[in-house]
């Protein structure tokens, strides 16, 4: 009897043994649809979303082309019918597209255009034409809409310089309503038409604005956000930022963090916001909020005042490190506080989207929204401050970056950017996907990790280092949720993807019900492999470590022995919890337990 339970518990071990490195590999495997894609399904999609029925088409054909599928799947009639639902739904998206462009939505039209060009549809009209852009940007002039206007006109420029005599006529306004730099600007393109404007339009256009003079266009935002409990005892629950006027109807601009409970539906309760002008005596005035994109930290506010000084946002500069800057704001509520300082670094990688810039200009609590001037008074960024890792470090959203994300902002409510569900690496061999996140438009269609972006778009994407992802971002960053991308990887294959709205927490859904083994790719930067690990639980060797990840900086390496004892998720605060003990081999393996606090709201992602 004894031989035989000895025996036993020897094959049991052996069974055990054998089954870990099986159920580690299951953890790493990506999770799978569960349902089938139905031709009816697609045949009903065509009609109402003509791009979606070509995502569908796409993951249709991917899936179903397997080895391992149904005969009648693979079936000539089968193949027939799903090219002429492709015809389909081109020709129904050619239609969305011209209809678009005879109602004059030029950006709806460039989006429908965008998604035909990628599949190789050649469009007549565009609707990116400068023609329609300077069409639609002398409406909005006409109509006394100042900010469309120039945004309008600026953006045809770029595409087709401007003729001299409608280039003067921006100027003209541009001088009219005040706005030194914006005249600058249109001053440039008459002059590059070889004609030189009126000695007054030159006069105004060619001065100089004072720090004394900008300080009028900037104000104070008031967050009333009632009281707080603590400890038994009530305090004043504030927050405090600063802003500054873009155009002359009473529009600012400042961080969306600033006016988070404004908008936020989670924020149950009280808040109403203000803004101030001058000193603490002066009174409050009602502002609303009109539009924000959190991704980039940034919101558009409305308030009934005329003001004084409006900032461009066209001739903003890009700076160069060592350039002599001035920010200005209210840091702890002390109004008109102008400081200098030097642009220490560009290309900071701390929103979700793009890169920002690193000023030593002395920023305090307040100044969250103020503008960062060069000394020509041309706007080179917007303040934010926050980041907890870095105290006494200040940071500036680009201006570049509030030019492109002003039209969406304008349009009201919360500017949806678009994206795939990649998380993606930069490498010397360009940039690798180390994680697609389930159920986004990159897993439908089966995006491999590991694998490399070729192209986005037919283009291939270059970048100094550390600036090949904000690039990527870039190409989508003025798309719209729902257009059409071409994807080219390096396993040979050409993917059409549909893009969809980019989530506030990127990798929060992912974490919720992928393995934490996967997710630590994202999160930590760790790609894992499995091990032959213990006797009753699975367990990995490190795979790979991102550079420049929280798993590099940790000291990881490739073949150290890892084990996640504890994954948390904290929404709310937008973090999560990971718990994991490591043998570095660099130590000789010994044990090391360490819990990681990760953001979930990635900047690598696409």
């Amino acid at each position: 009897m004894r031989v035989l339970l000895l025996c036993l518990a020897g094959i049991s071990a052996l069974y055990v043994a054998c089954m870990t490195p099986a159920k580690a590999e299951k953890r790493l495997i990506p999770l799978q649809a569960s349902s089938e894609i139905r031709i009816n399904d697609i045949e009903q999609t065509i009609p109402r979303d003509p791009a979606r029925a070509l995502h569908l088409i796409g993951m249709f054909r991917s899936y179903y082309n397997a080895p391992h599928v149904q005969p009648e799947y693979s079936s000539l009639e089968l193949r027939s019918r799903l090219e002429t639902m492709e015809q389909e739904a081109l020709a129904a998206l050619k239609d969305l597209q011209g209809n678009a462009v005879s109602q004059k939505r030029w950006d709806l039209a460039a989006s429908y255009a965008r998604s035909l060009m990628v599949l190789g549809i050649p469009v007549e009209n565009t609707g990116a034409e400068p023609d329609f852009i300077l069409a639609e940007a002398k409406h909005a002039l006409a109509a006394g809409n100042n900010l469309a206007a120039f945004l309008g006109a600026a953006r045809a420029h770029a595409l087709k310089p401007l003729e001299f005599e409608d280039a003067r006529l921006f100027l003209e306004r541009a001088a009219a309503v005040y706005q030194r730099r914006t005249a600058a600007f249109f001053l440039a393109a008459a002059g590059s038409r070889g004609r030189e404007a009126e000695e007054s339009l030159r006069a105004y256009a060619e001065g100089r604005d004072s720090a004394s003079d900008m300080i009028k266009g900037v104000a104070t935002v008031l967050i009333d956000r009632g009281w707080r409990i603590e400890k038994g005892r009530s305090f004043p629950d504030r927050v405090l930022g600063s802003a500054f006027f873009v155009d002359s109807s009473g529009l600012l601009i400042t961080n969306y963090h600033v006016i988070a409970s404004e908008v936020d539906p989670s924020y149950k309760g009280y808040s109403r916001m203000s803004i101030r002008l001058g000193d603490a005596a002066s009174p409050r005035i009602p502002a609303r909020v009109l539009g924000w994109d959190k991704a980039l930290d940034l919101a558009l506010i409305k308030t009934e005042v005329t003001p004084e000084y409006v900032f461009s946002v066209i001739d903003w500069a890009v700076p160069k490190v060592g350039d002599t800057v001035l920010a200005i704001g209210s840091p702890g509520g002390l109004e008109n506080t102008v400081t200098a300082g030097i642009v220490s670094a560009l290309g900071r990688r701390f929103l979700q989207i793009g890169d920002v810039i690193q000023i030593d200009a002395a920023v305090n609590h307040g100044n969250s929204g103020g503008p960062v001037v060069d000394l020509a008074g041309r706007l080179v960024g917007i303040v934010f401050a926050g980041i907890e890792q870095f105290q006494g470090l200040n940071f500036a959203v680009p201006a570049e970056r509030l030019a492109a994300a002003l039209p969406s902002m304008m349009r009201g409510g919360k500017a949806e950017r678009p994206w795939l569900g990649l998380t993606i690496s930069e490498t010397r061999q360009g940039a690798e996907i180390i994680y697609v996140a389930p159920n986004t438009p990159a897993w439908e269609q089966r995006l491999p990790e590991g694998a490399f972006i070729v192209k986005i778009n037919d283009r291939v994407i270059s970048a100094p280092q550390g600036g090949l992802i904000p690039a990527y971002q870039d190409v989508l960053f003025s798309a719209m949720p729902g257009e059409l991308v071409a994807l080219e990887t390096s396993d040979g294959i050409r993917r059409i993807v549909i893009t969809a709205a980019r989530p506030d927490l990127p990798l929060a859904a992912a974490a919720k019900i992928d393995s934490r083994e996967r997710i630590a790719a994202p999160l930590i930067g760790l790609i894992l492999a499995p091990s032959l690990g213990g006797a009753f639980s699975p367990s990995f060797l490190v795979k790979k470590v991102v550079r420049g990840s929280i798993a590099d900086e940790a000291g990881l390496s490739e073949d150290d022995p890892v084990s996640i004892r504890g994954f948390h998720l904290e929404e709310k605060q937008g973090v999560a919890l990971m718990e994991i003990n490591v043998k570095k081999r660099r130590t000789g393996y010994l044990e090391a337990p360490m819990r990681i606090q990760v953001y979930l709201d990635s900047p690598d992602t696409l």
